[in-house]
């Protein structure tokens, strides 16, 4: 969900990875104390690896349904729409995808703490009949600055996701005297699923720095990673790598992740590049992001890789909904009219495909 993609060299990229390898253990041993408590550590090479084998190759999106503009209108009762669901879910099952990435949102959980808990689970629920396993996203930096509880905004015409909300956004990424609460609903959260194997992992900070943040997001970062630790679930932690030039903040992410995340929305050749590079810290690997058909990053030639490689591979979007992401970040079209070639998604509201192609393709590679 990149707002804008920093360009930099490949010979950039590599020291930068060289860099986080020299420093992994260093920063491993020195983030995972607080106030003087030991809590967990980053699993082990053998503990990862041994985790990510017994798991079915992960192939799905990042989803939200189509009846809902962001996190909140997802998850706040009112507008928690379970037959939409339940039938989005069934879609992406049917053409074998087994894993969703799905984000919530600290304020839902302040307005309604158990409701937004017991929602949690009646999704977990619906998922889980469709063979579809869960990585949740805790916080959030890209897009709107202010979320507010209640009645969400329309969506804009033709504008790429004009109603995401960040999470905690401004000024709580940076207020650590506002953290308290947030270490309330990250360890409410956590503890309820620790040990539920309808979810697959937790991703603790979606693209940190983003929206103009940078490095004000650090504290934060640090801090989900202390509280989830703390509570010690059986899933594994991470927090994806996202933009190269973010050096303080990667080093931090890919030395405290359990398994490596990343987004990656170049084409096949670039994407290559980068896995062979991310590879050389020998932890498995799951791409969170990918799928911009405008920037030729397709499931034609960047999925088949990504089996090849055996990175889990979860693209952006699922049906085309009021998130308009099938208009790219950054080219709208104000009258709503169709892109010729949409930028995300797999499917329209009615369930049938952008592309069938894609479509068998999927199928193939999941078979």
């Amino acid at each position: 969900m990149i707002r804008k993609k920093i360009q930099i060299s490949f010979l950039a990229t590599a020291m930068l990875v060289m860099g986080l390898l020299s420093c992994n253990n260093a920063t491993e041993t020195k983030e995972n104390v607080s106030a003087g408590n030991e809590v967990r550590t980053v699993w082990s090479l053998e503990k990862a690896k041994d985790w990510y084998n017994q798991q079915a190759w992960m192939v799905g999106a990042n989803f939200l349904p189509s009846t809902a503009i962001n996190q909140l209108e997802m998850w706040q009762a009112e507008s928690f729409d379970t037959a939409t669901i339940n039938r989005e879910l069934g879609w992406a099952s049917a053409i074998g995808m087994n894993t969703m990435r799905v984000y919530l949102h600290s304020k839902a959980w302040e307005q309604d703490s158990s409701g937004f808990l017991n929602r949690m689970d009646i999704y977990l629920g619906i998922a889980d009949a469709n063979k579809i396993k869960t990585i949740f996203v805790i916080f959030d930096d890209v897009w709107n600055k202010e979320p507010k509880i209640g009645k969400q905004p329309d969506p804009k015409p033709g504008t790429h996701n004009s109603g995401w909300v960040q999470d905690p956004g401004d000024p709580f990424h940076k207020d650590s005297t506002l953290f308290p609460s947030l270490e309330k609903y990250v360890k409410a959260v956590i503890s309820r699923f620790a040990k539920d194997k309808r979810v697959l992992l937790w991703d603790l900070y979606n693209e940190p720095g983003n929206s103009g943040k940078k490095t004000s997001s650090l504290p934060l970062l640090k801090n989900v990673f202390t509280w989830a630790r703390s509570v010690n679930p059986d899933q594994p932690l991470s927090a994806g790598v996202w933009d190269w030039s973010f050096e303080e903040l990667n080093e931090f992410q890919v030395a405290n992740s359990d398994i490596l995340t990343y987004h990656n929305y170049e084409d096949a050749d670039m994407h290559k590049r980068v896995i062979q590079l991310l590879k050389m810290h020998g932890r498995p690997m799951i791409c969170t992001e990918y799928m911009a058909r405008t920037r030729n990053s397709f499931f034609s030639t960047v999925l088949p890789l990504l089996k090849e490689k055996n990175v889990g591979a979860i693209n952006w979007g699922l049906v085309a909904g009021k998130s308009n992401t099938i208009y790219a970040w950054d080219t709208p079209i104000p009258d709503g009219s169709e892109p010729k070639v949409w930028f995300h998604d797999i499917f329209r509201k009615d369930g049938s495909p952008y592309s069938k192609e894609e479509i068998e393709l999927i199928k193939k590679l999941t078979q």
